[in-house]
């Protein structure tokens, strides 16, 4: 039974210009390496977001889709860069409305940083031609005919989730991928009409938007997500500070005079980051799992060595694990949220490590924001929405943010992986792969 006055500020609808969604629980955009290598869709990813969307989510936001082939994070994640794929995504979406939840897509290029390179192409695409500063994977800086190409895939990608019968989309413009490759100082070193000025910085990510916009038209769902600060100095004491929350304050300003109707507000200029996924750094998974990188990248050997060798690892877990002992987790990005929420007339939802329902209300009620989104905490609890509204204020086995399921995923089915959580090891191998229990896809959308 639920209690319909379980948390109220919770359970109001959520409304967007284009779009209202049942609650203020977003699920972010989490999954693992569900699909096939060429980028089309398998019936698991629609397993995986079906899952929350039975688990009482208002709106699930997919997984990072690549609008090009030369654009994705991740190997194994589903494609919007061709019309052959509509189809998938069509039946992705009806599953999900099914289970009670609208669906956004989120459309993205990686740019220079990549979680696991491809065999697609050597070089990433970026504002700079210096490569990432984690797994130094090279780049290329982009070319004004390359600039454009690549907005062109995302208005493609956007007509595409519109003739899918979508709901929404995002536009990923955070944690370090190719829109902040462009919005940081501590990036872009362009010294053309895309570098040097804030103006100029955004320029790209406005074009993004308004290619979208002339190929869905004003009355269809589309927020943007942003990291509000790069904090750059957290993970590299020698890095640059990179955008202020002002600067991202001021384009998010210009997002929505471009037609932005939402705002996701995160942090951080690389992916990982200390703020992103703040908590632990699960040192011996991190070792199991990287040598799946090592191929690749001119510091994967370098630090596969640094995460091998006591002292060196336990210092690297300790400086990471520091905005985690003076920030906390969950609500960590509020006061960004809060700040931009102050400078726009849109919703903004808040990413950061959510699992109380009275965190979450009360966030709701000061005006810090106006939804959440969550992932790790889903991801060890899917039915945590359902949980809410039974009143219980937080799951019987919460997250602990060890970020095992965000390490693990690189080899591994995407899952909680934390031992501690379960009554065996058995148990937590069951919740991990029961994803793969689904139903096989029809076959005109294979």
């Amino acid at each position: 039974m639920t209690d319909p006055a379980a948390w109220p500020a919770i359970f109001e609808p959520l409304r967007f210009r284009n779009l209202e969604v049942k609650n203020r629980l977003v699920r972010s955009s989490i999954s693992g390496r569900f699909d096939n290598y060429d980028g089309s869709g398998t019936q698991t990813r629609i397993d995986w977001d079906v899952k929350f969307a039975r688990g009482g989510i208002g709106a699930v936001i997919s997984s990072n889709t690549p609008v090009h082939p030369r654009g994705l994070i991740v190997p194994n994640y589903a494609h919007l860069d061709s019309d052959d794929k509509v189809p998938f995504w069509t039946e992705l979406g009806k599953r999900v409305a099914d289970a009670g939840a609208k669906y956004i897509v989120q459309l993205a290029f990686s740019g220079r940083q990549r979680d696991i390179p491809s065999v697609l192409y050597d070089k990433g695409l970026s504002s700079t031609d210096k490569p990432d500063p984690i797994h130094g994977f090279p780049c290329e800086r982009m070319t004004k005919a390359q600039i454009d190409e690549v907005v062109d895939a995302f208005g493609q990608a956007a007509r595409r989730a519109r003739e899918a019968g979508l709901d929404g989309i995002e536009i990923h413009g955070c944690n370090g991928y190719l829109i902040t490759q462009f919005l940081s100082p501590a990036i872009n070193d362009r010294t053309d009409e895309y570098g040097g000025s804030l103006e100029n910085r955004a320029r790209f990510p406005l074009e993004v938007v308004r290619a979208m916009r002339k190929e869905i038209g004003d009355d269809f769902h589309l927020q943007f997500k942003i990291s509000a600060i790069d904090d750059g100095k957290a993970l590299f004491p020698w890095g640059k500070e990179g955008t202020t929350l002002e600067e991202s304050i001021q384009v998010c300003k210009w997002l929505v005079e471009a037609g932005v109707d939402g705002l996701h507000i995160s942090s951080g200029y690389v992916f990982p980051h200390p703020r992103n996924p703040a908590g632990k750094f699960p040192i011996a998974d991190v070792i199991r799992s990287y040598d799946t990188m090592l191929s690749s990248g001119k510091n994967t050997f370098r630090n596969y060595l640094m995460f091998r060798t006591p002292p060196i690892n336990k210092g690297f877990a300790w400086a990471w694990e520091r905005r985690l002992r003076k920030l906390g987790v969950e609500g960590i990005n509020l006061e960004l949220a809060r700040a931009t929420k102050q400078a726009v007339d849109v919703p903004v939802l808040c990413a950061g490590g959510f699992q109380t329902a009275s965190v979450i209300a009360r966030a709701i009620e000061n005006g810090s924001t106006d939804g959440v989104t969550m992932g790790r905490t889903l991801i060890a609890n899917p039915d945590l929405p359902n949980l809410f509204a039974e009143g219980l204020d937080r799951a019987p086995q919460p997250c602990t943010y060890c970020n095992k399921c965000l390490i693990n995923f690189v080899e591994n089915p995407l899952g909680c992986y934390d031992e501690s959580r379960y009554r065996s090891r058995e148990e937590m191998i069951r919740h991990i792969m029961s994803v793969y229990e689904g139903a096989p896809l029809p076959a005109e959308v294979r």
